[in-house]
């Protein structure tokens, strides 16, 4: 079979995904609790090896004390990070939150710039994150977000062979429409959390596995990923 042919025939098994998921997950949207674009941004940095449950926890009364760019840069170090404790690595994130904000303040006029490679400048911001926040904030789609539900069910589905995100981000967005990109994302990492967990992947339950390379090899008790 051509490289081409291959591509197309992956093309479509992804569309059939995509729609199964849409259809599974109709309502799935970002779980961060945010009113602003600098809100969602902290709290994707603040979601880093941590739940959204517990961020969403945490953002409340950071927000109410810190609630604009302006704020945070000029926050006292200690508080913030007395703040985002819970969240794990919480003086990294505080030094990250604080930097970005008085970049944002001090090149963006307060406002979360919505170029790529602007985000990208920002500490603390990857691309990960900067998905979120230009599709969500702006509903501008520059990629895929991939963290490790997207990652590792996109390998279990035969849609990459890579393990490095932005390889995976690259492959997903060679299959996905561009409108689609980040509902691809949130709609795998809810089918991640209830269904296709890392430990124990439900197969006999799961509405995809008639399109998962990875769900024969479960029922034999072959799959390693």
């Amino acid at each position: 079979m051509s490289i081409t042919r291959k591509l197309a025939n992956k093309q479509q098994r992804a569309l059939e995904i995509l729609i199964r998921l849409k259809r599974l997950y109709p309502d799935a949207t970002c779980t961060l609790n945010y009113e602003t674009p600098v809100q969602l941004l902290v709290a994707t940095i603040l979601s880093a090896q941590c739940t959204d449950e517990r961020v969403n926890q945490v953002t409340p009364e950071l927000f109410r004390r810190f609630p604009d760019a302006e704020a945070i840069a000029k926050a006292d170090r200690t508080e913030l990070e007395s703040l985002v404790r819970s969240t794990g690595f919480y003086r990294n994130k505080a030094k990250n939150i604080q930097g970005a904000c008085r970049m944002i303040v001090e090149k963006y006029h307060g406002q979360v710039p919505k170029r790529m490679e602007q985000l990208l400048e920002l500490p603390g911001v990857a691309r990960k994150t900067a998905n979120v926040v230009s599709a969500h904030a702006y509903g501008i789609f520059h990629g895929v977000t991939v963290d490790t539900h997207v990652k590792r069910l996109s390998n279990r589905l035969g849609l990459t062979e890579h393990q490095d995100p932005i390889r995976i981000e690259q492959d997903l967005m060679s299959l996905l429409p561009q409108p689609d990109w980040e509902n691809w994302s949130i709609r795998l990492i809810y089918h991640g959390r209830a269904i296709c967990t890392a430990r124990k992947p439900d197969c006999n339950a799961c509405v995809l596995a008639d399109l998962c390379p990875s769900a024969n090899l479960e029922s034999r008790g072959m799959l390693s990923l």
